[in-house]
């Protein structure tokens, strides 16, 4: 039955209501404000510059006097030779970041949450957070220190009467060292979200589990896992977004003209077609073919998500 009004109680309209949530949760808004002012000016006003991709910009004529020209420069990306080498660049990294890198988190801080001492796991969980806050310069600093030819690890072997590694120009080394520096700077600060979910486990299914004989093993596989098991696959789908972009800083730092054979990648190629060469059409129509992909990959890897039983993202 559908409800009826009181008598003498006048209807509010949808707009009256809205106006009295926005009223009752006036300083929530208030405090929203700053982030849409930066979504609308970073995020939304920009897009407009994907019609450069379909233009022969030029920063002369202007953004609307330039010349369309359609496909133009996604035909020749495709056709270039350049492409499968970038691609394969791309995803090889980016598999190996799928494979390694994201799993990293998780298990880190399934070691975190069996610890008992509370002191101690706080002091690991910050000692773990470091990392990501220092900067990937940094990070390439203090690998190309560690790693050179005179770094430790070269002198560790030679002490042993091995022959010493070329880390930083070896082709075969590229993607490991890669790998192992996400590893190392983003695993801490991943366990974040794991680790709220984690807490959210209901004690009582440890305590039975105990009570059946259920060892640590056992029940961080049987309950622990199966609990967190729609944050790991929202926070896959996520992940699956950014499968092309590996990292433009990382890359760059990294990379040399002795490992650019594997080296060379989505990122570090846009940076050399928009600023070193001033292509900025190019540039733009590489950047609007990632940005496809990542959309294809969420809306995909979320109907997979859907079908197995899982609630998605959206």
């Amino acid at each position: 039955m559908a409800k009826q009004k009181a008598p003498g109680i006048p209807a509010m309209s949808n707009k009256q209501t809205l106006m009295h949530r926005i009223k009752m949760d006036k300083w929530l808004y208030i405090i929203m404000i700053p982030g849409l002012i930066h979504y609308v000016l970073f995020k939304y006003a920009p897009m407009w510059g994907v019609l450069i991709a379909f233009k022969d910009y030029n920063p002369y004529t202007g953004f609307f006097d330039s010349t369309w020209v359609g496909m133009k420069h996604f035909v020749q990306f495709f056709s270039s030779s350049n492409f499968s080498k970038l691609f394969i660049n791309t995803l090889w990294i980016s598999l190996l970041n799928i494979v390694l890198a994201f799993p990293a988190p998780i298990l880190l801080a399934l070691l975190i949450n069996e610890l008992r001492m509370q002191r101690l796991k706080k002091a690991i969980q910050t000692c773990v957070y470091i990392p990501h806050f220092l900067s990937w310069v940094i990070v390439a600093s203090l690998t190309y220190t560690i790693f050179s030819s005179t770094g430790i690890i070269n002198r560790m072997l030679e002490s042993l009467g091995l022959e010493s590694v070329k880390f930083l120009t070896s082709t075969n080394m590229f993607r490991p060292m890669i790998i192992g520096q996400s590893i190392w700077k983003g695993a801490g600060w991943g366990t974040i979200v794991f680790l709220a979910a984690m807490s959210g486990v209901d004690l009582q299914l440890y305590e039975a589990a105990i009570v059946d004989g259920a060892g640590r093993f056992r029940q961080t596989w049987h309950i622990t896992l199966p609990a967190i098991r729609s944050t790991v696959i929202i926070m896959l789908i996520l992940r699956m977004g950014d499968v092309l972009d590996t990292g433009f800083e990382q890359i760059f730092l990294m990379s040399n003209a002795l490992n650019r054979s594997v080296s060379e990648v989505f990122d570090t190629y846009v940076y050399t077609l928009g600023i070193t060469q001033g292509s900025y059409s190019q540039a733009t129509a590489v950047g609007l073919f990632k940005s496809l992909i990542g959309i294809i990959l969420i809306f995909g890897s979320n109907a997979l998500a859907k079908r197995a039983g899982e609630s998605g993202i959206f």
